[in-house]
Parts: C-alpha cells; sequence; structure tokens
C-alpha cells in the first residue's frame, strides 16, 4: 500500500520540475538569444514481482516442493531526469540599433553552433547568442548585464564610440579606423555546454572553444542592427504547462484516494478484530 504512495509522489514532484522549466522558457519567450529547455521523464528501475509457494507431491510420506511463480513487474515512480537546451536557431529581428548583433548560422555540423565570446565573472570565456550589447562609458563593448565582448585573440574590444560598423565576416571598424575581429567560438557539439544565468554558457571541462572562423564546415555571418530572438514557442510552452498541470493534478488524486483508504483501514478495520 505505502509503496503507491511513493510512486505518486515522484510523479508529483517531477510533473512539478517540469512545469518550473516550462515557466523559465515562457518567462524568457523575450530574451534574445534564449535557447528554450527541454525535459526527459525517465522510470525508475521496475521491481520484479514474485510469489514463493510449495507444491505437495501425493506420496507415502508426503513431499513438498518449493517453486516460485512470477507475478510481474510494478513501477516504481518516475523522474525528471535532466534539462536540455534546444539550440535550434531562433528568428532574427531587426532593431535598427549599430549596437545589436545577431549571428546567423548558414550551414553547420550535426549539433554544431557558433556563439558569442565574452568574459565571464571570474575572468573565464563564456558563450552566448545573445547579441543585444553597448558600449560603455570607457569606449568597451558589453553585453547588457556589463559582461565584456571578446575580439577573435580573447581580449576586450575598446570602441571610440557605438557608431562602429560590422562586416559578414566579423570584422568590426570603428569610427576612428580602429579594427577589431569579433571573437566567435565554435562547438562542435553545443548539447555539451552548461547553461549558466544571463544566456552565457560555459564547457564542461572549462576549457575554451576553438575560433570559429578556421573551422571546416562551419558557414555563419553576422548581421547588424539585429537580434536572434528566442526559439520557445509560446503556444507549444503553454499546452505543455497544462500538460504538465493535468498530470501533477491526476496524481493528486490518486494520493488522496490512497489517503483516504489508510484513514478506512485505520478507523475501521482496527475494530473488527
Amino acid at each position: 500500500m505505502f509503496r503507491g504512495f511513493y510512486t505518486v509522489a515522484s510523479g508529483m514532484a517531477a510533473q512539478q520540475r517540469r512545469t518550473e522549466m516550462l515557466t523559465n522558457n515562457m518567462a524568457n519567450a523575450n530574451t534574445p538569444g534564449f535557447k528554450a529547455d527541454q525535459s526527459t521523464l525517465r522510470a525508475f528501475p521496475e521491481m520484479l514481482l514474485q510469489r514463493f509457494d510449495q507444491q505437495n507431491i501425493p506420496t507415502e510420506n508426503g513431499l513438498k516442493l518449493p517453486f516460485n511463480k512470477k507475478i510481474g513487474t510494478l513501477n516504481t515512480g518516475v523522474y525528471l531526469q535532466e534539462a536540455i537546451p534546444n539550440f535550434i536557431q531562433g528568428d532574427l529581428k531587426e532593431t535598427g540599433l549599430q549596437t545589436d548583433l545577431a549571428l546567423l548560422n548558414v550551414s553547420m555540423p550535426a549539433n554544431g553552433s557558433v556563439y558569442f565570446t565574452v568574459a565571464g565573472a571570474n575572468g573565464d570565456q563564456q558563450y552566448t547568442r545573445n547579441g543585444n550589447f553597448t558600449v560603455d562609458g570607457d569606449g568597451f563593448l558589453t553585453t547588457a548585464s556589463g559582461h565584456f565582448v571578446l575580439d577573435e585573440t580573447g581580449n576586450r574590444i575598446q570602441l571610440a564610440s557605438d557608431r562602429f560598423t560590422l562586416s559578414e565576416d566579423g570584422v568590426l571598424t570603428g569610427e576612428n579606423g580602429k579594427r577589431a575581429r569579433l571573437g566567435v567560438a565554435f562547438a562542435e557539439d553545443s548539447n555539451r555546454l552548461i547553461k549558466q544565468g544571463d544566456g552565457f554558457y560555459r564547457t564542461e571541462n572549462g576549457n575554451t572553444l576553438p575560433t570559429a572562423y578556421n573551422v571546416a564546415g562551419a558557414q555563419f555571418k553576422l548581421q547588424q542592427g539585429f537580434i536572434e530572438r528566442s526559439n520557445v514557442d509560446v503556444g507549444k510552452t503553454m499546452t505543455e504547462m497544462l500538460s504538465a498541470y493535468r498530470a501533477f493534478e491526476a496524481n493528486q488524486k490518486v494520493l488522496q484516494a490512497y489517503d483516504r483508504s489508510m484513514e478506512k483501514v485505520a478507523n475501521e478495520v482496527g475494530r473488527v478484530g
């Protein structure tokens, strides 16, 4: 009887986590470069039930032979195994702002993608698809949250003003004629990147990704005055949120039924004896 409590509770916990993930996707539907998370639910290992018994053999002295019979399997619950970002290219939105930059994947190897290179809070390199940049008071190109955007060699990019131009192959030309090439990194398998806050990603082992300009088969271009929109499908996300809520509600009803059964056992069956 109590095994059912654990099974139902695990279902409720999994659907709650799934709802939180979908809510986060919905909240970032308008965040430039955001990649929606996808959940994978997995069942706990099944238990094999067997009945141990004995068979009476009609002999002079009586013979009892033990045997066990397979009853079947019993599922012991479910859990949300992991949340994996969906790295499909988002639509480009024209903003007209010169500091807004967008990466457009033209042709990429399977699971491969390109990312802007930025300086993390600890000075390490991190990666993002959010090209909503700005120029700070010292002339450095930064993200909206203040992280420095890096060039091809891993150095900060300093410009005379926000009036600069960007070629499709990543060359920034400032108002004073100063030039720098925007740092664009290539991830051979985007699924191996670890999601951070503010739309940033890092590698599993902390190593830096190679520059994308020299990778064979990785064709991309940069566009100034555009940003990549979030790839969250609002309609699909709303449907999945309702589905997760209904599944949570169904588990809740089963849990209430178990509770009533146990109450009946405690209050009525005990009196029979």
